[in-house]
C-alpha cells in the first residue's frame, strides 16, 4: 500500500518552522532569565533587614 501525500515536510516549510521555534524558545528563554533575576533580586533586598535583625 501506497502513502497519499507528502512523506517528509517541504524543504522551505520546515527551515521556515525551524527558525520560528528557534525564536520563541530564545524569547521564552530570555523571559524566564528576567523572571528568575527579578525574583532574586526581590528576595536578596527583602530578606537583607531581616536576616540582620533576626542575627542581632
Amino acid at each position: 500500500m501506497t502513502r497519499s501525500g507528502k512523506s517528509k515536510p517541504g524543504g522551505k516549510a520546515a527551515e521556515s518552522r525551524e527558525e520560528r521555534l528557534k525564536a520563541a524558545l530564545k524569547a521564552n528563554m530570555a523571559r524566564r532569565k528576567a523572571q528568575m533575576r527579578a525574583r532574586r533580586g526581590g528576595a536578596e533586598k527583602a530578606e537583607e533587614p531581616e536576616s540582620g535583625q533576626k542575627g542581632q
